[in-house]
């Protein structure tokens, strides 16, 4: 299926992970589709993924951007509108689990928002104009810990239930402007992040055993590869009906009967 994404500007933001993580494999995803995929984030691995790309004919930039800083998410955007004129599609794929609990500092907890949050916020804003002239959409990658906690990460679990928030209000507010707004919603993925953390752990294996027996559909993690997928249908005009929606890739973990994880 074409994905009509061919020279399509899409923003992604927090896309200088390492390899394989969820959104260098975004990034990766919409080259092969013949999209731009522009990369803001604060990471300098984006340099060589931006090398990469142009090597592979895609005409592609990274932005370093301090996405805690607002002023930088502006000129960011500046930056890109220069360069092309236009964006098509905002993926606000940033964030970082950075376990902000109870027993954080007030700053600790207001720079756990500030990334995971309003950083969505103000790249939206920034975004908007150019978005609202070529009729593009946004997409929030969001978390199941917004909707069902973890325990340990308030001001994660904080902002990715702002997320969902606001998802619904962008989409109500551009409806008019014929400008979708949807989330993509994560739970237990294999990326190099995850393989990090179960490594830290003692009975690390132990512990990876018992989370993927949890996960209803073929008792295995989702892949990054099945996220970026459905990512770029998204924002795809294949897409084109759906707005305010939370779409879940997880294999049934969040939703399905809990009669399924018997043994």
């Amino acid at each position: 299926m074409d994905l009509h994404l061919k020279d399509k500007v899409v923003v992604v933001t927090g896309a200088a992970g390492v390899k394989g993580s969820i959104g260098e494999t975004i990034v990766q995803r919409l080259a092969d589709e013949g999209a731009i995929p522009v990369i803001v984030c604060r990471n300098d691995r984006g340099f060589g993924y931006e090398k990469e790309l142009q090597e592979r004919g895609v005409d592609s930039i990274f932005v370093k951007t301090d996405l805690t800083d607002p002023v930088q998410i502006e000129a960011a955007v500046k930056t890109i509108a220069e360069k092309y004129g236009r964006i098509d599609a905002l993926i606000n794929n940033v964030g970082v689990n950075d376990g902000a609990g109870l027993d954080a500092s007030i700053d600790d907890f207001m720079w756990s928002l500030k990334l995971n949050l309003v950083s969505f916020f103000a790249m939206t804003k920034y975004c908007l104009p150019y978005i609202k002239a070529s009729k593009g959409n946004i997409l929030n990658i969001g978390s199941k810990v917004g909707m069902t906690g973890q325990g340990g990460t308030s001001g994660y679990a904080a902002s990715k239930g702002g997320v969902l928030g606001l998802t619904r209000e962008w989409a109500v507010d551009l409806i008019k402007e014929n400008i979708r707004v949807n989330a993509i919603i994560i739970a237990e993925s294999w990326t190099p992040a995850y393989d990090t953390w179960i490594k830290t752990l003692e009975n690390g294996e132990e512990k990876l055993q018992s989370i993927v027996k949890k996960i209803p559909l073929e008792h295995r993690m989702t892949t990054p590869e099945e996220i970026a997928d459905t990512c770029l249908f998204t924002i795809s005009d294949r897409s084109s009906h759906t707005t305010g929606q939370f779409i879940f890739v997880d294999g049934g973990y969040v939703h399905l009967d809990r009669s399924l994880l018997t043994e």
